[in-house]
């Protein structure tokens, strides 16, 4: 069922949303300001609608779990909450697609529960703790978790913005008939709750003489790819696979403008969709949200911005096959927050260069465990920090050539003794963040974007995946994956015609009009 449920929420996110800061973008479509009176009608805060629907997506859900599942920790009554409150909180084991996906997808509609009520990205964030509190507290008989109640509302945060700006793109409120049915249901699809409040308030049928976009029409640039992955674990022996897979990349909003500007004005998303045997069907999902920031320089030849991010990412293999039966990689960060420089520069006419900088701390993250399997969990929750580089080289709108580094330092404070008794342990109560350790991952990747024709590219991607875990009790391990991947991708453009490279290449993008009123 758990499987079922994340392979739905990753295909609703993924078709709408997902290499982040693309290296030859393709405007969706011409950037326009958002109207004052869109501004004015969607900004009045209801507080007891949007607190009434935190509070029923959690009884709503507690239901499910209780009388359709039948799910043990759903048989809650005042002495389970009792015993909550009293104990307090612990590390959970449940698997990674449930802590590190699942909970923030559900923190996600708390935060649009406030969102399409009325309030702005912070005050939304509270409603999305809030939720997760209340759930944590009296929704089951098992302890709170910690990583639930740190992962649920920051994770939920970043995806709850995404997909509520995303929704924002598709609602068009002087549409009618069927056209108004189809963008409507897929603005649900894509943001539920949002959807949920339009119906409440009858806005899905309501015709108005603007288009009720909160946001206006910002930059948008979409790629999607589908080829060939072949994953190779090297083992003392090589396990190799090969399957299908399709990856997304969206750019919203213009990286090259940091002046007046709100949280998620400018984020990107990379979403890899895997169609291989054994693996999962999310395998990767990265978003970087803009928070705020302040450009440095700003001239013909050279673009310099600094700014705050807040970082979403997710990667998740599983055992190829029989060969090692090994699982090649697992790391996540779903709260991680750092400062970021974006640069770029002309270096001639048609030639181009940009990339970005970012240095993360990590809230809470995950990493797999060469020893530690808990109930649902093989891998280890940690804190710590973490750096991205990336480089683009580009000419005109033809070549591409992009690098990638990532380095992730997971630290598992919290083990447990070294003397235990596995057989006697109690996996709802046993209190640990995993086993003490401290793991070094590095995701090395190249991309090759050639164009074939108008916006098709043939795309070549290398990724390097290596994990160092140093163990206190046990032996330390090194693991070394290399995945690649061969794909034809669309650079779609509802304009039907590529942006002149003039655009593409310049310092600094062409502003739209400038907003008519002050956005929330």
């Amino acid at each position: 069922m758990k499987k079922l449920l994340l392979t739905l929420f990753a295909f609703l996110i993924a078709i709408d949303v997902a290499y982040p800061q693309l290296a030859i973008r393709h405007r969706l479509a011409t950037p326009k300001p958002a109207d004052s009176l869109d501004i004015d009608y969607y900004s009045h805060k209801r507080g007891l609608q949007a607190g009434t629907m935190v509070f029923g997506i959690n009884m709503g859900v507690w239901a499910f779990d209780r009388y359709i599942r039948k799910a043990d920790f759903a048989y809650i009554n005042g002495r389970t909450i009792k015993d909550n409150l009293k104990h307090g909180f612990v590390w959970d084991n449940d698997a990674m697609g449930t802590n590190m996906f699942m909970h923030p997808y559900h923190g996600s509609l708390y935060f649009n529960s406030a969102r399409s009520n009325g309030y702005n990205f912070w005050q939304s964030g509270l409603f999305a703790f809030g939720g997760s509190f209340m759930w944590e507290m009296f929704m089951e008989n098992e302890y709170p978790s910690t990583n639930d109640i740190i992962a649920t509302p920051i994770g939920g945060m970043a995806l709850g913005e995404v997909t509520y700006r995303v929704s924002d793109l598709i609602l068009d409120d002087r549409k009618t008939g069927w056209s108004r049915f189809g963008l409507e249901f897929a603005g649900f699809l894509v943001s539920p709750m949002r959807g949920l409040t339009r119906i409440i308030n009858g806005d899905a049928w309501k015709r108005r003489s603007t288009s009720g976009k909160q946001f206006g029409v910002p930059d948008v640039s979409v790629d999607v790819s589908l080829g060939i992955r072949t994953l190779e674990l090297k083992d003392e022996i090589l396990d190799k696979g090969v399957g299908l897979a399709s990856e997304i990349n969206i750019e919203y909003g213009d990286r090259f403008d940091a002046e007046d500007t709100k949280p998620y004005d400018y984020f990107s998303i990379q979403a890899n969709l895997n169609w291989q045997k054994d693996q999962p069907v999310l395998g990767q999902i990265n978003i970087v949200g803009r928070l705020v920031a302040k450009e440095l320089v700003n001239n013909e030849k050279h673009y310099l911005s600094l700014g705050l991010y807040q970082h979403f990412d997710y990667y998740d293999s599983d055992t190829i096959s029989a060969v090692s039966a090994k699982v090649p990689y697992k790391f996540c960060t779903p709260a991680s927050v750092g400062g970021g420089l974006i640069y770029k520069r002309n270096l001639k006419r048609n030639w181009g260069i940009d990339g970005y900088a970012y240095l993360n701390a990590i809230l809470l993250g995950g990493a797999l465990s060469d020893y530690y399997q808990v109930d649902e969990r093989i891998y280890n929750l940690a804190s710590g920090y973490s750096s991205k580089l990336n480089f683009n080289f580009t000419y005109k709108d033809r070549l591409a050539i992009s690098t990638i580094y990532e380095v992730y330092h997971m630290f598992t404070w919290k083990g447990y003794p070294q003397d235990i008794n596995w057989d006697e342990v109690e996996p709802k109560t046993l209190n640990a963040q995993g086993d003490r350790s401290r793991a070094i991952l590095h995701a090395v990747g190249l991309r090759l974007d050639l164009k074939l024709r108008k916006q098709l590219y043939l795309t070549s991607t290398f990724m390097n995946y290596t994990r160092d875990t140093k163990y206190r009790y046990h032996a330390n391990v090194f693991s070394n994956t290399s995945e690649g991947r061969i794909m034809l991708t669309i650079n779609i453009d509802r304009e039907a015609s590529p942006l002149p490279y003039s655009y593409i290449f310049h310092s600094h993008i062409p502003a739209s009009p400038r907003r008519i009123c002050k956005r929330r």
